[in-house]
């Protein structure tokens, strides 16, 4: 059993990017792991300060005191984080991003920065389909895991779908998050 961490990065409640993360789930919960999911647009996550003055705090390691406190203990106890976004101008939501920044605090605990290790997972939909507008996420994503040191456990890219529930249309799709999930 492993403890898997949703990062939700999508604004829409019935998008795309939550049925793939209805999915994952389904999948990884048939093998008895345990998942814990963060809606963000529903979080009140301010912007990192770059102040660099966290990690004294091991409960809430960040100086600025909001909802990621809610989600601190639980990337700490996580074997996986999943990172679940639209595509927004060829990258993550800045939902997605304004947490993920915010993460640097538990970094800040160690003496190098060193973050903790992780297992990652993206799911991602978006509009264009192709590998071309998939690349600059893909950088980001292999950058981020591989700067890390996080171990990818798969990329779901789910292309072709602008508006909301276009990808029920696309059983493949959801399977393969599905799937994905299976497979933790």
């Amino acid at each position: 059993m492993k403890r898997i961490m949703i990062l939700n990065g999508s604004p829409r409640p019935n998008g795309n990017t939550q049925e793939l993360i209805k999915a994952f789930t389904k999948g990884a919960e048939a093998n008895g792991n345990e998942i814990v999911r963060f809606d963000l647009q529903k979080m009140n996550i301010h912007g990192c300060l770059g102040c660099c003055k966290g990690g004294k705090d091991r409960e809430n390691p960040c100086v600025q005191k909001d909802d990621m406190a809610k989600i601190y203990p639980e990337y700490i106890k996580a074997d996986v984080v999943v990172l679940a976004s639209p595509m927004y101008y060829w990258g993550i939501s800045g939902q997605m991003k304004c947490a993920f920044d915010r993460l640097f605090a538990v970094a800040e605990m160690n003496e190098n920065y060193e973050n903790p290790k992780k297992e990652c997972i993206l799911l991602m939909a978006a509009e264009g389909a192709d590998a071309d507008n998939f690349a600059p996420v893909k950088a980001f994503y292999e950058g981020l895991t591989s700067n890390l040191g996080w171990k990818n456990l798969g990329i779901v890219y789910a292309g072709g779908n602008m508006d909301a529930g276009a990808i029920l249309g696309k059983p493949e799709q959801i399977a393969e998050a599905e799937n994905l999930g299976k497979m933790c």
